[in-house]
């Protein structure tokens, strides 16, 4: 398969990705996954099936801990699946929430629940032979996991401010929207997961996504400023909410941001989101069609490594991208509103809402809720939901917040918390520290991720204490490899895994998520990272200027110097 021309070159012309080739055979995402269920000499999925299942939220993986032993064994890998399940905004139920918790004891390997940064959750271990019956979870309790993975529309954020209720509920209502109006058509999901019978009248179209879906992933969200805890510039789509005199009037449009690079490839960058102008509220849907729709139309499909829309926009620039928002949306950009972001962090603990309603943010170390002997996290959490009356928000910073509680409700669920371990006392730097899941699941991993940052961020805890800052924090993120679930480079100090226990350290980006992290030192250790993070934060500790974050500080005298065009200086 090869690609065609279009006028000033806006679709790249060569040999087309694999990738292309399994969804235009797929059948709308079908495949032969019905057959393969059926297959039980193996616990996976086999040929083009792989790639297809991550349409319908899952990836197939393998306890990495063990791989090496089941090759000597002569036995293949413990296949299982990772269900990522679709929550636009984030918010569910305590019966869904009690729904989910039950399952993920019951029917998956590792029993516990994966908050994401993406403001949903990720069930792990789930094998083979219940697959179906977790779809049918899910579809029962008003859930599904379609188009959370792989060339689609991903799982819609918007800001989890519990303070601002009434703008909130309209962004959220809008975030759902888009997620709904964005999903694949395709009939797919019903017939495979929930047994639906195809009728004689089906007739598959992709009016938005088309028949091959997007050249690659896509990531949207809604922002209400100050607070930017969704890290916009990582998305390829972001709407910022401009409010004037507590109405919801429009939104400024930012496009093409993404942080997945691959190691030593310069044609690979991160890139922050770049501003079109303002819409008003009722064009939201009309302009992600069209932002979209571009994307599908010409973005690269000859190399997945250069699909994503930041390098689009890149290719054909600006002024060619905007104006084809503007005909295929039929709207015109007005100038943009001024805006202000100055957090991007859970605000842990209660805040009482514009609605009156109390709103308890739970922190959730890396996301992961299970029972451990010193913390009942997952048991603390399901006796909140049985007696909470009102929703749970998942946070783009992998947190719970118990939301909408009433004054009656709020020293019972309180209780309940402090006494499963679910509000201690937290150093600022560890609520301020993030990172993927990693070893032993991830099939992309170098290095640990999730399991090396808890002992990691005790170290740090100790340096600030050292040197007496212990009251300030630096937003530290870490990733298991280069793909950018964890947001690294657009920390004040990110690690990426280079290999097993061997990191590149990147430190400059800023406190509210708008500046790129540049290299500081290539394949280290955690013993050199240490050695290297204590000299820093002596250095900010004595010479920076009055509350002058990290960050800030290590551009200010020059340690790195700022990413200003990453296509061009990222790599120097």
């Amino acid at each position: 398969m090869t690609t065609k021309h279009l006028k000033n070159s806006l679709i790249i012309e060569g040999k087309l990705e694999d990738a292309e080739r399994i969804k235009d055979q797929s059948n709308y995402l079908r495949g032969t996954i019905l057959q393969d269920l059926k297959n039980e000499i193996t616990g996976g999925f086999s040929g083009d099936n792989f790639s297809l299942i991550r349409f319908h939220g899952m990836y197939q993986q393998d306890d990495r801990d063990i791989r090496a032993e089941r090759m000597k064994q002569k036995l293949e890998p413990l296949y299982f699946m990772m269900l990522r399940c679709r929550i636009p905004g984030g918010l569910i139920t305590s019966k869904q929430w009690l729904a989910i918790d039950d399952f993920a004891t019951t029917n998956t390997m590792y029993g516990s629940i994966r908050l994401t940064n993406r403001q949903t959750f990720q069930l792990h271990g789930i094998f083979k032979n219940n697959i179906k019956i977790t779809h049918k979870m899910l579809h029962r309790i008003g859930l599904d996991s379609l188009a959370t993975a792989n060339d689609v529309n991903r799982n819609v954020l918007c800001t989890s401010n519990p303070l601002e209720s009434t703008i909130h509920q309209t962004v959220y209502n809008l975030a759902k929207k888009i997620s709904d109006h964005l999903l694949p058509r395709t009939k797919a999901y019903a017939e495979i997961w929930l047994d639906k019978k195809r009728t004689t009248d089906t007739v598959d179209v992709e009016p938005i996504l088309g028949k091959t879906y997007l050249p690659r992933k896509f990531k949207t969200t809604i922002v209400i400023p100050p607070h930017n805890e969704v890290d916009l510039h990582a998305n390829d789509l972001n709407f910022i909410s401009i409010i004037n005199n507590n109405n919801l009037i429009g939104f400024n449009v930012l496009i093409g941001g993404g942080l997945s690079i691959d190691h030593g490839n310069k044609e690979t960058y991160p890139r922050t989101a770049t501003d079109f102008g303002f819409i008003s509220v009722e064009k939201i849907i009309d302009v992600t069609t069209a932002v979209i729709t571009i994307q599908r139309d010409w973005g690269n499909r000859t190399n997945r490594k250069n699909a994503k829309t930041k390098y689009t926009l890149e290719r054909v620039g600006f002024e060619i991208f905007k104006r084809e928002i503007e005909i295929r949306a039929n709207i015109k950009f007005k100038p943009s509103y001024p805006y202000k972001l100055s957090s991007r962090g859970d605000r842990i603990g209660w805040i009482k809402g514009t609605d009156e309603k109390w709103h308890l943010t739970l922190f959730i170390e890396n996301g992961r809720i299970l029972d451990y002997p010193n913390k009942k996290l997952k048991k603390g959490i399901s006796e909140i939901a049985k007696c909470h009356q009102g929703h749970f928000r998942l946070t783009a910073n992998q947190n719970i917040i118990v939301s909408g509680v009433l004054e009656s409700e709020k020293l019972h669920i309180e209780s309940l918390a402090r006494k499963y371990g679910l509000m201690d006392n937290i150093s600022s730097q560890r609520k301020n520290s993030m990172a993927c899941v990693a070893f032993p699941t991830c099939p992309l991993a170098m290095a640990e991720a999730e399991r090396f940052l808890p002992n990691f961020i005790t170290k740090i805890e100790k340096i600030m204490q050292f040197y007496g800052i212990e009251e300030k924090y630096i937003i530290l993120r870490v990733t298991g490899c280069p793909n950018g679930c964890g947001r690294a480079l657009l920390a004040e100090i990110g690690l990426i895994g280079k290999a097993i226990g061997r990191y590149n350290l990147y430190i400059g980006g800023n406190k509210i998520g708008t500046r790129i992290a540049k290299i500081y030192r290539e394949n280290i250790n955690e013993v050199d990272i240490i050695a290297n993070i204590s000299k820093l934060i002596e250095y900010w500790s004595k010479e920076s200027l009055d509350e002058e974050d990290f960050g800030d500080f290590a551009i200010r005298v020059g340690i790195v110097r700022p990413v200003l065009d990453p296509a061009k200086d990222f790599w120097d």
